[in-house]
């Protein structure tokens, strides 16, 4: 009777944290496909963040064919079918169920934390970097996944070390051709052309990017609450996402989506580049057609790398300045999210696994709401949020929090 109510304690535990995660992802990368679109005046704020949402919401309905294998990328917890691996399932799966709760944490503090300083990261990076370090610690190093088996890119180098350097760099080269091409085209017809049919293309490529984005990182959430399933013995079905899972998922990235992420929206629509309807259109473009033709090879990229690389080479193009400490910051972050997200995951999992499976897990779902709170105070310090997300970047470069404080002068556009 104690293990089942243990069980159940847990599974209640990591369905919420994963909820959470999916919240988070869904904020921390509005900034993504909408930065752009925001920062030149094509949707308003509030416009903008309602139509990523209804898009995320949309998206991860279309499609949940690898939400059952998601973790498989980095590490051995399942079969290629979405089963635990039967060594995983000590203790009646409790500690299955402590590694993916310990994995998610990692994730979200580190989503949160990349918010705080309006550092874009990859939300993706952040979830596998928690559940690498997890798993690490509760089942050692056998039980990541370092590399793939030579037939296709996989693994933690496949997965996450090889696309962090290569996919901004394809979005900022794909930016830079199309953001040049697009001035050289236009410069000597401008006057007979309005900035507005720039920004309607803009907005329907900035769709695509939401649209994708709810397609691929929703299914992450309903992956690992399925995986939960399985290991506590409430689900069975290796071919199928209980239906609770997919809505429940699906309202959490696009309510953290509507939210908006307004500190990293500011960062990415205004602290590299100033950009203009043209711009827009070219990086929106140049990341949608990146994330959907990676998608369509089976390669993953991530959409937070993507879209910022698509800035950057869209400032390029254009000719304009580039605030390179703001873009400095920014790769510290990505090199820093897998392995500080993975000490995380590996902390919780010492401390849980240190005070028994139900009193551990309790613990550190408890450390996590005190960080999360920590975090969401300070914030308020320096508030950023719809009304000020379009201030002029005229701060040195190494503030990166704004705020009403920051500039008496509130210039909206």
């Amino acid at each position: 009777m104690e293990r089942v109510d243990t069980s159940a304690l847990m599974l209640i535990l990591v369905i919420v944290t994963a909820l959470a995660f999916d919240f988070t992802n869904g904020f921390h990368d509005t900034a993504n496909a909408m930065a752009a679109s925001i920062s030149t005046g094509a949707l308003k704020p509030k416009a903008a963040v309602a139509l990523a949402a209804v898009l995320n919401l949309v998206g991860a309905f279309l499609s949940v064919e690898v939400a059952l294998t998601v973790s498989n990328a980095v590490v051995k917890l399942q079969d290629k079918s979405g089963a635990p691996i039967p060594a995983t399932l000590v203790d009646g799966g409790n500690k299955l169920l402590l590694v993916v709760l310990c994995g998610l944490i990692g994730g979200i503090v580190w989503n949160l934390f990349t918010w705080l300083l309006g550092l874009p990261s990859s939300s993706s990076h952040a979830l596998l970097g928690g559940l690498t370090g997890s798993a690490a610690a509760a089942f050692g190093l056998d039980g990541v996944k370092w590399t793939g088996d030579g037939t296709k890119l996989d693994g933690v180098v496949g997965k996450v070390l090889i696309p962090s350097f290569i996919s901004p760099v394809i979005a900022m080269a794909i930016a830079f051709v199309g953001c040049w091409a697009v001035y050289k085209l236009t410069n000597s017809i401008m006057h007979k052309l309005s900035e507005r049919y720039f920004r309607w293309g803009q907005i329907g490529s900035a769709s695509l990017v939401s649209l994708a984005h709810g397609t691929n990182d929703a299914q992450k959430t309903m992956g690992v609450m399925t995986l939960a399933l399985l290991a506590s013995g409430h689900w069975s079905d290796t071919h199928a996402v209980p239906w609770w899972v997919k809505v429940s998922a699906a309202m959490a990235i696009a309510l953290g989506t509507y939210l908006g992420g307004w500190r990293i929206i500011r960062t990415l629509g205004k602290g590299l580049v100033d950009i203009t309807p043209r711009q827009g259109m070219s990086s929106d473009g140049s990341s949608a057609a990146v994330i959907l033709a990676a998608s369509h090879l089976g390669f993953a990229l991530s959409t937070t790398h993507v879209a910022t690389g698509s800035v950057l080479g869209g400032g390029l193009g254009r000719g304009t300045h580039v605030r390179w400490h703001t873009a400095g910051r920014m790769v510290i972050a990505w090199a820093t999210t897998f392995p500080l997200a993975a000490l995380v995951g590996a902390i919780m999992w010492w401390v849980g696994s240190t005070l028994g499976y139900g009193p551990g897990a309790v613990v550190v779902f408890v450390i996590l709401c005190a960080l999360s709170f920590f975090m969401f105070a300070k914030s308020k310090q320096s508030h950023v949020g719809a009304h000020n997300v379009n201030e002029e970047w005229d701060r040195p470069d190494d503030v990166l929090d704004p705020g009403p404080a920051a500039n008496q002068t509130t210039r909206t556009h």
